[in-house]
């Protein structure tokens, strides 16, 4: 008798009955690229990637990569692993560690922005679990970018340390301009042009 289970590849069953972990994503050579573990769950990116999305984290991540001080690294759709059933793929993320070519993930403490622009795949994700799941695990700054009358608009968010919440800084729409977590200006309406 044929069950459900048989007609999965088999890279789709988890290695356990508990499920699976973060660093399962390391051991599983056949995951589709930028598989996240959310809650034990894998999160496929199985929808098109539209060209403002593409273009955004392209020019969001060079700006950033520019304007960062020695000590800190910009990378583009690198997990981080928060614990072990939760390992997600922020679209940018500033790093407080050296660069190693051979890194698969980060983990939180090295992390001091996550970045993530909205996407309909992703819009739930983005603007309630992450944030939170990302908050949990002490990341000091984060930021959601979405489209505005095709435009990006960033929101950005600080690290409340004793709720470990994200409290609102600002919301920007023509250019960012901040110190935290390093001086950063960028006029946003290039990122798309």
């Amino acid at each position: 008798m044929t069950t459900a289970w048989d007609a999965l590849p088999p890279w789709m069953l988890p290695p356990r009955p508990s499920g699976w972990e973060a660093d399962d994503l390391d051991n599983a050579p056949d995951l589709p690229r930028h598989t996240e573990l959310i809650d034990g769950a894998l999160i496929f990116m199985m929808s098109p990637q539209r060209s403002w999305h593409a273009r955004v984290v392209t020019r969001l991540t060079t700006a950033l990569d520019e304007q960062a001080p020695e000590g800190f690294v910009i990378d583009r759709e690198m997990t981080i692993r928060l614990n072990e059933k939760n390992r997600p793929e922020p679209d940018i993320l500033a790093a407080t560690v050296p660069y190693d070519p051979d890194r698969t993930r980060y983990l939180p403490d090295q992390v001091a922005l996550a970045v993530e622009v909205v996407s309909d795949e992703s819009a739930d994700r983005d603007r309630s679990l992450k944030p939170f799941k990302y908050a949990q695990a002490a990341i000091p700054y984060y930021w959601r970018v979405e489209e505005e009358n095709g435009l990006p608009v960033i929101h950005t968010y600080e690290l409340d340390t004793t709720t470990l919440a994200y409290s609102a800084t600002g919301t920007s729409r023509n250019s960012l301009h901040t110190s935290v977590p390093f001086r950063i200006r960028i006029d946003l309406p290039r990122l798309v042009r």
